[in-house]
């Protein structure tokens, strides 16, 4: 059978752009579908906005003058339309031969869509390969009283037009973390809720503890351990009851953000008439990122496998590459980074420590504290730690927490790292540049060769060679030198 397209794509988040734009650049007949704008919520709800109004705060926490909220959005929307202009705009992949469609998109069977534009025109393609990258939405827990009351989520905190003096947060993860920096220090009274006894679960525990001390010193005000019993209120006041060991308390603030995970976006597009199995977490893929369909396959936020912008891309690298090119290629599943952007940072990479104690594998806690790294004394940026977790003898990176400023850039160094099966001998063998942070990494890999350092063996070189000098102290094991 002669199909309309080689490839169809459905939705134009990072995902599905990076797999148009990898399918045109080798001769695929190419159609991308969005029924919004191009970008995504990493454009337009996420990555972007949150990223600009943290700048924006930490420049008005150094200066001490809160900015104008009116110049806030003017930047906020100002950076959108550039990165949508320079990268995600649809004349740029018209240019690269690819069809750019603003419709919604409904199976019709495992072959044909059914494209409905804004005015309700309904037209038909078909095409022997799709990929489904129709990412995912904020998800608003079914707690009472929600449905009646007025709540931001990230769809709609970056369109407010007026800065709110307070504001209660239900969610202690990677968003809520930053929004509540970022408007804590923009001038808005921040109470964090969470049911967690602690911020950013996934994190060290230690690391993440110093991040939300740091925070709390900065004014916001946190409630873990806490359930939300209900909340009401209008557009101007909220209410939200939480209780704890039986002991009910009522919070109140001018908005209320909900921050509290995402779903995917697997409704309405007919994927029980083309085959396709999903559940509530998302679309069922295997490692390839395929479906139960041989032609069909679903990558980023719709699979509910992964919730970061770097890997939709490199999930759209998996399945070009697996179902264009017929390359046996996998989802890498050991070295996935990932960072909150707070100030500072905190970052991970690879196993945690706790996985790593819970499975019995042998590994020595390698550490360096911001305190001793000569970049960070010269900047002021002293609060922070790296550890790593690597075999004893061969140095063997297993896994990497980061807290501190440019955490985020630290753990894409150690995922190249750790990607090409370089070592904490490699690291501590190579000459990095002075001052930097990234000679912060090499200081982490020195501690490799000192705790490896034998008492004997220097004895014996002592002897050697006649040194006379004192033989060192090597009885504490958690020394930093």
């Amino acid at each position: 059978m002669k199909y309309d397209f080689d490839l169809i794509v459905i939705g134009g988040g990072s995902a599905g752009l990076t797999s148009s734009g990898i399918a045109a650049s080798i001769g695929v007949k190419t159609m991308i579908i969005e029924k919004s704008r191009l970008g995504g919520d990493c454009t337009w709800n996420g990555c972007i906005p949150s990223k600009v109004l943290l700048r924006l705060a930490k420049k008005a926490k150094i200066s001490g003058k809160t900015p104008e909220f009116a110049g806030v959005r003017k930047a906020l929307d100002h950076i959108r339309e550039e990165v949508y202009n320079e990268a995600d705009h649809p004349d740029k992949f018209r240019k690269m031969g690819i069809d750019v469609r603003e419709a919604s998109a409904t199976f019709v069977d495992s072959h044909t869509l059914a494209l409905t534009d804004s005015i309700g025109n309904i037209t038909k393609v078909t095409s022997k390969y799709f990929i489904i990258a129709t990412g995912g939405r904020a998800f608003v827990p079914p707690i009472p009283g929600i449905d009646q009351t007025p709540h931001l989520t990230n769809h709609n905190l970056f369109e407010i037009s007026k800065l709110p003096k307070s504001m209660i947060i239900v969610g202690g993860g990677p968003i809520g973390t930053e929004m509540a920096q970022a408007f804590q220090r923009l001038g808005t009274q921040i109470t964090v809720v969470d049911l967690a006894p602690r911020i950013l679960s996934n994190d060290h525990p230690e690391l993440a503890e110093m991040l939300q001390n740091h925070l709390s010193d900065e004014g916001v005000l946190y409630k873990l351990g806490v359930k939300v019993e209900n909340v009401s209120g209008d557009e101007n006041h909220v209410e939200v009851r939480i209780s704890r060991d039986g002991k009910t308390e009522s919070i109140t603030a001018e908005k209320l953000l909900m921050a509290t995970g995402r779903r995917p976006n697997v409704e309405n597009m007919g994927l029980e008439l083309a085959g396709v199995t999903y559940g509530q977490k998302g679309i069922t893929i295997n490692d390839k990122c395929r479906t139960n369909k041989r032609h069909i396959y679903a990558i980023g936020d719709v699979t509910g496998v992964y919730q970061f912008t770097h890997m939709s891309e490199h999930m759209a690298k998996i399945s070009t590459s697996n179902m264009l090119l017929k390359i046996p290629m996998k989802i890498d599943h050991k070295h996935v980074p990932w960072a909150t952007y707070s100030d500072p940072e905190i970052a991970h990479l690879g196993a945690t420590q706790q996985e790593l104690d819970k499975k019995g594998t042998k590994y020595e806690l390698y550490k360096f504290p911001y305190s001793m790294m000569d970049r960070a004394i010269t900047d002021g940026e002293t609060q922070g730690w790296i550890y790593v977790y690597a075999r004893k003898i061969s140095g063997k990176i297993l896994g990497v927490d980061a807290y501190g400023a440019h955490a985020g850039d630290m753990i894409g160094y150690y995922a190249i790292a750790m990607r090409n099966g370089l070592t904490l001998r490699n690291i501590a063998d190579t000459i990095h540049p002075y001052p930097s942070y990234a000679l912060g990494a090499r200081r982490v890999a020195d501690q490799w060769y000192i705790k490896n350092q034998s008492l004997t063996l220097v004895k014996w070189i002592k002897r050697i060679f006649g040194y006379r000098g004192d033989l060192p102290d090597l009885s504490d094991k958690d020394r930093i030198l």
